[in-house]
């Protein structure tokens, strides 16, 4: 499964799921589809750069997205952003807006999320490949079952996390999520997403940021400098 550049914190837990079965099966429907000669985004090397950047025990804070972006450039395994120097997407732009309404931070001049990241914020993708120009088009091949892996391991820390879930897809993933509202640790926020058809329907307002800081600061957690720096 490319040359599995992830921080050991996960490498360990996920054994299991790297050699089953349905990881033989993603791991061969890949190879075919690159012998076939398609572009497979983002690069190898870039598939779990997200458990690469966030280790196990630094996660604060989790945000889910569906796909990675199937333009050229784009894509470099963090859900929602993209590469310097690439234009920032819609839903990013929204994402920016809400953030600066919520927390008076400027809006990025770039897409690059890696700041988040380091500082524990999870950037995961439910599907963690794509075709390029082929948006879904590696769904329900796996990477699902390994995704849902992955919650399931922050979900079961000690530690109280807030998972963000902008949209049906991301609050149907993490539907098991032991949350504070039902008695449990982690806090979960659930809106709209941020894309522009559906970001005025409630993701605007949503305060999510702030909130995420209160409740971590609340549980003597670090809170996250969303303010992204200039590149």
């Amino acid at each position: 499964m490319a040359d599995l550049k992830l921080h050991p914190s996960w490498l360990e837990p996920l054994r299991e799921e790297f050699a089953s079965p349905y990881m033989a099966a993603l791991r061969d429907f890949l190879k075919a589809e690159k012998a076939a000669g398609k572009r497979i985004f983002p690069a190898g090397s870039e598939w779990f750069r997200a458990l690469d950047l966030t280790p196990l025990e630094n996660v604060r804070v989790v945000i889910l997205g569906q796909d990675p972006y199937h333009g050229p450039g784009q894509a470099h395994g963090l859900c929602f952003s993209v590469r310097p120097n690439v234009r920032v997407p819609p839903s990013l732009v929204n994402i920016y807006k809400e953030l600066e309404s919520d927390l008076g931070i400027p809006r990025a001049r770039h897409g690059f999320l890696e700041h988040w990241a380091r500082q524990g914020v999870l950037l995961l993708n439910a599907v963690l490949t794509v075709e390029m120009s082929m948006a879904a088009s590696h769904q329900g091949r796996g990477w699902e079952k390994f995704t849902d892996a992955v919650i399931r391991l922050v979900n079961a820390r000690a530690e109280p996390t807030v998972f963000l879930l902008w949209g049906s897809h991301a609050q149907k993933k993490a539907a098991f999520v032991d949350s504070v509202d039902r008695g449990g640790r982690h806090l979960v926020l659930k809106s709209p997403h941020p894309s522009p058809l559906s970001a005025h329907s409630g993701f605007f307002g949503n305060n999510h940021f702030s909130k995420a800081n209160a409740f971590l600061e609340s549980h003597g957690r670090a809170p996250i400098d969303w303010a992204l720096p200039a590149l």
